[in-house]
């Protein structure tokens, strides 16, 4: 292996770190410890955000944001439409890297604000990707919808001998029907679209008794739906799951322990 001359290293020590900075789902009584300090630490806070400007991932942080911390923090969003389109969203991933990286090169500290989880799901997955490799990168958990929805719905995600799975709701029907087949307990995620289509799988499984509907878990907007016969089916919104658990969830665990 070639050794690094010093000239070397006090050009990589010189060089930012990458933080992907998990703040939770929305309530902003969820971001951890760390995640708070490091946003406040950052020189530069970025975020995905809407053509409107709006961003949930800020909205959550807004609090850490405003309180104090680096005097000479900024911060830039970066706007990625609501599509399916690849190409389009590769596009937006490119160009916030190499934003990213040009703060990375002059010492600076970037931030990556993600709802939820970095690596759940997270667009923060895709610029790790495009720059891990040539800058140092940190990931900070952030707890997870379906952490916040178990805890909202009051059921166990698993107990004892049971398992779960997490399935996207872009996933074909029958991949899901053999999922809710095999499993204890399911999480269905972003189902958006597709949710009509869903309910019709729960219903062929049986195990729309089992299912509870969450919209903005932890938001202003929070929505919990526990008769998901009641849904209508029309689509719903991006950020939504269904969470299906073993029927032992909402029944009296002592009459099974």
């Amino acid at each position: 292996m070639p050794r690094i001359n010093t000239s070397q290293q006090n050009a990589i020590n010189r060089l930012g770190t990458f933080y992907g900075i998990g703040v939770g789902p929305g309530d902003p009584e969820l971001l951890t410890l760390k995640a708070f300090r490091l946003i406040q630490q950052c020189d530069v806070i970025t975020f995905l955000g809407s053509k409107k400007g709006r961003s949930i991932a800020r909205d959550i942080a807004a609090g850490a944001l405003e309180s104090g911390g680096n005097p000479n923090r900024i911060e830039q969003g970066f706007v990625m439409p609501m599509t399916e389109n690849r190409v389009t969203a590769n596009t937006v991933y490119d160009e916030a890297a190499a934003t990213i990286a040009s703060h990375l090169q002059q010492g600076k500290d970037v931030g990556f604000l993600c709802q939820g989880d970095p690596f759940f799901f997270g667009s923060f997955a895709y610029l790790h990707k495009r720059l891990s490799d040539n800058y140092n990168t940190i990931i900070v958990p952030g707890i997870s919808s379906i952490n916040a929805s178990a805890a909202l719905t009051e059921r166990p995600l698993a107990l004892l001998a049971e398992n779960i799975a997490i399935i996207s709701g872009r996933r074909s029907d029958q991949d899901i029907l053999d999922t809710l087949n095999s499993f204890d307990n399911v999480a269905i995620m972003k189902p958006g679209i597709r949710r009509a289509a869903i309910l019709n799988v729960l219903e062929n499984s049986g195990r729309s008794r089992d299912a509870n509907y969450i919209e903005y878990a932890g938001q202003s907007r929070q929505k919990i739906v526990k008769d998901v016969s009641l849904l209508d089916e029309s689509p719903g919104p991006y950020f939504s799951l269904f969470l299906v658990n073993h029927p032992r969830a909402y029944r009296s665990i002592s009459e099974h322990d």
